[in-house]
């Protein structure tokens, strides 16, 4: 059962001291991002996701409202709050502005900057199916101690403990009934949920998703980036439409006042060719193998299906995108003005880093003379989870 509607409450608030960083540990970058961006990009991804809700400290506001403008373009109510001193605080202040009719509430740490939109969605659908809390977990596998200063007093039973993650996932009214009756002060939610009288449920984690605290933790988060990596290149060209009434469909965004492209389905040559990258680099073969013109239920579909459908392929392979890097090649439009909203658009639909850019063929050819647009793109994916 898939929830109706999801909130996605991100924590970044934290100071990140361990970090050993002149700035908040979420705002520290990883493979050219920040640990924010690509928490949000991955949440962003979420089935059924209505709100995300992002707690930041007073001093970053700004710089997250300047994010949260780039993000605009979404269907997903995007809300940004200052978080309070204590992580239980900062949820707090995320639920007031909770809005109507969300079902799932899930709390993630934007330190766990790698876990997979997999997880969020299995965490989500668990809450749903069962209607208690939901946290993912992993076995213990060191030998536990249990210690007083230097002397070690008695080996605790591993067999019953796990390493708790995030996102932790609610039905809506029991996470704020819970926050709403605290009288103290708890590590997590679900700690709190507990407390409170509630039922909390465990589904299986990812090593992935581990908790980026120390300089450490940034290496190897760096390192396992590029575990089981592969690259793919893909290519899209379409003529312009002598249809007037067909408006410009490039990046899952629409240009009003420019002509439209051919094509089976919206003609998309960004979203298209990204689509070939990514399928490439997977070995899943390409577009028209996978979306092609026999299949009428993809005629006039837009770039945003495609990619989705993609991405969903990947995951059924155990892949997951890294980052896409996509060249547009014509005169017009431009791309400039448009650019971090449309990196925007795409990263949140595949879930990961997208970077757009563009080129002229200096007036050579169909796209030099304004018949067309082409696209050029290359992707990193990699096998989903890694063993750290």
């Amino acid at each position: 059962m898939t929830p109706r509607a999801v909130a996605v409450v991100l924590l970044a608030a934290g100071r990140g001291e361990r970090l050993k960083a002149n700035q908040p540990k979420a705002f520290v970058e990883l493979n050219g991002k920040s640990l924010l961006e690509h928490s949000i990009y991955r949440a962003l991804a979420t089935n059924n996701l209505r709100q995300l809700i992002i707690a930041v400290p007073e001093s970053h506001l700004d710089q997250i409202l300047e994010l949260e403008n780039q993000l605009g373009s979404h269907e997903v109510d995007i809300r940004v709050v200052v978080g309070g001193e204590t992580r239980q605080q900062s949820v707090s202040e995320a639920l007031a502005v909770l809005a109507g009719g969300i079902d799932t509430v899930l709390v993630h740490d934007s330190a766990r900057a790698l876990t997979s939109t997999d997880l969020f969605n299995r965490v989500a659908d668990a809450v749903f199916e069962n209607q208690v809390g939901v946290i993912p977990g992993l076995e213990v596998a060191d030998t536990i101690k249990r210690h007083r200063g230097d002397l070690v007093e008695e080996t605790i039973d591993r067999a019953e403990l796990i390493r708790a993650q995030t996102p932790q996932g609610f039905p809506t009214e029991l996470l704020v009934k819970a926050h709403l009756a605290a009288t103290s002060d708890y590590t997590d939610d679900a700690a709190l949920v507990q407390a409170f009288g509630g039922t909390v449920m465990m589904v299986e984690g990812e090593q992935q998703a581990m908790k980026i605290t120390t300089p450490e933790d940034l290496e190897i988060a760096q390192a396992n980036l590029l575990v089981g990596a592969r690259t793919g290149i893909g290519s899209d060209s379409h003529r312009f439409s002598e249809d007037d009434s067909k408006n410009l469909q490039l990046g899952c965004l629409e240009w009003p006042g420019h002509p439209g492209l051919e094509g089976h389905s919206d003609g998309d040559v960004i979203a298209h060719a990204m689509v070939d990258a990514l399928l490439a680099a997977a070995g899943l073969g390409d577009i028209g193998s996978n979306f092609g013109v026999d299949r009428p239920e993809y005629q006039g579909a837009s770039g945003e299906i495609f990619l989705a459908a993609t991405i969903k392929l990947l995951n059924s392979h155990d892949l997951e995108p890294v980052n896409v890097s996509v060249q547009l090649i014509g005169n017009s439009p431009k791309l400039s003005p448009r650019r971090l909203e449309i990196e925007s658009r795409l990263s949140s639909i595949i879930g990961a880093p997208v970077s757009v850019s563009a080129t002229t063929t200096d007036g050579i050819g169909f796209l030099g003379s304004d018949e067309g647009l082409a696209a050029v793109a290359t992707s990193l994916v990699r096998k989903v989870g890694f063993s750290s």
